[in-house]
This record gives structure tokens, sequence and C-alpha cells, in this order.
């Protein structure tokens, strides 16, 4: 480690985070290329799902630039990749927490028209805070170099800025605890109310067992965005450790593997939301795996029909050579 504050970056924790970044960024893109393609999956849970893909798309390429450049000062480049991650990352804790109470008021309240009408405050909220936030630090000067106190090679709050606590707590860590406080709570009422259900409706299973599931497919995708919160808290853990850490001035903030692990989980999120809402669940899964059999097949096609054609063409011209021969001892004979 070096001397003071600052965090020594390994080279491996540089390839780790990088890793990750990479990987939430192809899931984000994911996410966001399967909701533009097929319209059917176009419901309002996986609507808000692609602006967290969003907000996680914007995050995994700002670390990603922060833990390459591994920045040593407040350079423009430092402020403006602070700036984007900071509004990324408090959008994100937005987006986690905005979709868990649509679920709540669309599962347990039953209420979709409520639910659907809460999207354009949920935008106003998690876009206009975030974004009013983070001018604000800039023009306060207060985003730039942290020497990787509480971050992993990306620029946050300025390391020599008095009131740094302060302003981390205002750009992104008192919404990550009221995330902690309010996603469990939604969560597990949610899970009551489905469980619920599912008691209540028990004795006419054998009735409707035989009833063809008409929404099957986005039941099961929205039902899944429950998961989100345990997703968010699995992943966001390390980094509040680290805070936590850093108030009571303890140096295991500083140890490589809590390091590393904050890395990860800071830039996972577009990873895991992928896995979850695109890879584990069926109906995208064999889109995609169709679509994927669909392109491999045709590309065989051309393939085996350009080796045809190639292997037509000798025989062309040898046939053309064997009637030119023919012709021209014809010519001879006479």
């Amino acid at each position: 480690m070096l001397d003071g504050n600052q965090t020594e970056l390994y080279l491996s924790e540089q390839v780790v985070v990088l890793c990750t970044c990479a990987l939430s960024l192809l899931g984000s893109s994911l996410i966001i290329f399967t909701y533009i393609i097929w319209s059917d999956l176009r419901t309002t849970p996986r609507k808000l799902l692609v602006y967290l893909s969003v907000s996680d798309w914007l995050s995994a390429v700002s670390y990603a630039f922060g833990v390459w450049s591994v920045f040593r000062s407040n350079s423009p480049e430092c402020v403006a990749q602070g700036a984007i991650s900071t509004f990324a990352n408090t959008s994100s804790f937005f987006w986690t927490v905005a979709i868990a109470i649509y679920l709540y008021v669309f599962i347990v309240r039953s209420s979709q028209r409520v639910a659907d009408s809460l999207v354009v405050f949920f935008h106003l909220v998690s876009w206009g805070v975030p974004l009013a936030i983070t001018i604000t630090a800039v023009c306060l000067n207060k985003i730039g170099y942290d020497a990787s106190e509480v971050s992993v090679g990306w620029c946050w709050v300025r390391i020599e800025a008095p009131d740094r606590v302060l302003w981390m707590l205002l750009t992104g860590k008192i919404w990550e605890f009221l995330a902690y406080l309010t996603l469990p709570v939604l969560y597990i009422l949610i899970k009551r109310h489905i469980h619920s259900a599912h008691a209540a409706l028990s004795e006419y299973r054998p009735i409707l067992a035989n009833r063809p599931p008409s929404h099957s497919f986005s039941s099961m995708a929205d039902m899944k965005l429950t998961l989100i919160p345990i997703i968010f808290i699995v992943l966001r853990i390390w980094s509040t450790v680290r805070f936590m850490l850093l108030l009571t001035k303890s140096p295991v903030r500083l140890n490589p593997v809590l390091v590393t692990l904050h890395g990860i989980g800071n830039t996972s999120q577009g990873a895991a939301n992928c896995i979850m809402f695109v890879l584990f669940t069926q109906p995208i899964r064999e889109r995609l795996c169709t679509a994927l059999c669909c392109r491999f097949s045709t590309c065989r096609e051309l393939q085996h029909s350009h080796g045809a054609s190639q292997r037509l063409q000798p025989e062309r011209e040898s046939s053309i050579q064997r009637e030119e021969d023919g012709t021209s001892r014809v010519r001879t004979d006479r």
C-alpha cells in the first residue's frame, strides 16, 4: 500500500474490474437489444429494467475508463469520468427502487393503472435528482481524484475536500442506504402476496392445470424482476463496508481482497441482470438460441453454396476446354 490515504491498485485488480465492466456492458446492451427487437416483451416492468440497464451501461463505461486510466490528479478527464459515474450510479439506485415500487403497486395493490401512472414520476426522480446532484457537485468543485479511498481506480469525491464524507453521502451513499432499507421491505411484501395468492388458488389447480398459460412467459419475466433487490444488495454491500471503514479510519478498507470485491460488485449489476432476466428467462433464451442457430445455419448454407459454385467452376472450364479441343480436331480433319 502507498503512504497516506492512497490505495495501491494492483494490475490483477485492474484486470478483474475491467473484465466485469466488459461483462456488464455486454449484459446491459443485451437487455436493451432484446427489448428493442421483440415487441411482445415490452412490458412496463421490463421497460423499467431497460432504464436501469442504461444507467448500468453508463456506469460500466465510466468505471472502465477510470480503472484503465488510473488517474493521479484532478484532471479534466478525471472530473468528467467522476461526474458520469456519479450520475449513472445514483440513477441506478433510483431505478432499482422504482422497479420495486412499481411491482409492489402492480402486484400487491393490484392496480396497473396507478403503477403505470408512476412511470413519469420515476423518470423525473431517477434522472432528475442524480443530474441535479452531479451538476451541483461539479460546480462546487467536489468531483475529482479520490485516491481510491472508497473507489477502485475511478474518480469520485475529491480526497482533499474537507467535507468529502458529506458529499460521498449526497452523491451516492445516502441513496444506497435508503435502498437497503426500502428494497427488502417491498421485496418481502411482494413475495408474501404472491405466496398467499398461490395458496388461495391451490384448490383450483386441478381445474386450471390443463388451461393454456396465455401470459406465462411475460408473467415469469415480471416475477423475476423481484430478484433485482437481492442482486443489488449482494453486489453493493462491499462498497458500503469500505465506506463504513473509512468513517472509522480503519486501514482494513485498503485490503486488496476487499478492494477487489468492491470493484466487482460496483461494476457487475448489468451482467447480473442479464444473466437473470435474459439467459435464465426461458422465452428470451430460446429466442436468442434460435436466432443464433438460424444465423449459423444461414452462414453454413452460404458457405456451402459458395463452395459448390467454386467446385462447379473448374468443371465448366474443363467442359468448355473439351468442346474447344473437339472443335479444333474437327477443323484439322477437314
